[in-house]
């Protein structure tokens, strides 16, 4: 009889917040360099292990300056807004990107541009794509975050991933939201989200929006920073009447505990159209560690 031992492996974890406020806060991202080595298997169980919202996997790239691989703690996902920001910082941070003002990642679903602007990283997203959801399901996606009724009637809009763009009235309401996971998980799985973007417009001196994101089916409950959700947001403002091609959006502040984060995105606009956006921000390293799979 043949017994396979399993060799257990020490992987090297860089734990980055992207999306921070002068060096604070921000949305903790996970990334390993030299991830080729590594099976689909042994990166979710480090995914699983590592026990943040996304962690990225860096490896050699064919097509892109470097080939990026997301996982949450129970799937794969197509992008990440966050571990992006924090896996090109790192990276220019560590010379790897020296000299450079543009870079690319290869992902699952296609390459995308990056832009190094100062000691920002900016991401490419896609064009914004948009559908509403069923009548039938209104009331259920209210009562799913303690709502009684919408400022106006919640979108799904994809720029790469799917989410649901929900306005509430004012940040007093988004303080008190009362979220049902399960039932924001049965919603985003049925219309393929990633989970819900809700918030709510500030007058506060510049920002855009606060903002908060729930994506149960995910594993995520809630975090402080989603790129790949505010990008989405600053596409909804913009075709609800705030015309303009740079946003700055608020999110984390309303966790608990607090952890602001400050988005940027800029949008590409011809004919009155977006074209493609970019999504930035700042990153800082927190700390390096090795965990064993």
């Amino acid at each position: 009889m043949l017994i396979n031992f399993t060799q257990a492996m020490n992987i090297t974890v860089n734990f980055i917040n992207a999306f921070s406020q002068y060096g604070k806060g921000g949305n903790p991202a996970a990334v390993v360099l030299d991830a080729d080595h590594l099976s689909a298997e042994e990166r979710q169980r480090l995914a699983y292990k590592t026990g943040l919202s996304e962690t990225a996997f860096v490896s050699r790239s064919k097509t892109a300056d470097f080939k990026l691989d997301f996982y949450t703690p129970l799937r794969q996902i197509a992008h990440c807004g966050h571990a992006t920001i924090a896996t090109f910082s790192y990276l220019r941070q560590n010379g790897m990107l020296a000299g450079k003002a543009q870079s690319s990642k290869e992902t699952i679903d296609g390459n995308r541009n990056i832009s190094l602007i100062k000691n920002e990283v900016f991401m490419e997203q896609q064009a914004p794509t948009c559908r509403m959801l069923m009548p039938d399901d209104l009331d259920f996606v209210a009562h799913s975050l303690g709502l009684d009724a919408f400022c106006e009637l919640p979108l799904i809009v994809n720029t790469g991933n799917a989410f649901l763009i929900v306005e509430v009235a004012n940040e007093d309401v988004l303080l008190h939201l009362r979220p049902n996971f399960q039932m924001i998980q049965s919603i985003s799985e049925k219309y393929d989200l990633i989970g819900y973007y809700v918030f709510c417009r500030t007058d506060a001196v510049g920002l855009d929006a606060t903002a908060r994101m729930f994506a149960p089916a995910y594993g995520i409950r809630e975090e402080s920073a989603t790129g790949m959700a505010a990008g989405p947001l600053a596409c909804y403002l913009f075709s609800t009447g705030l015309r303009k091609d740079k946003f700055a959006i608020e999110q984390g502040k309303l966790m608990t505990p607090p952890s602001p984060s400050s988005i940027k995105v800029d949008l590409l606009i011809d004919k009155q159209k977006i074209k493609s956006l970019l999504v930035g921000g700042t990153a800082t390293l927190v700390e390096q560690k090795t965990i064993q799979i």
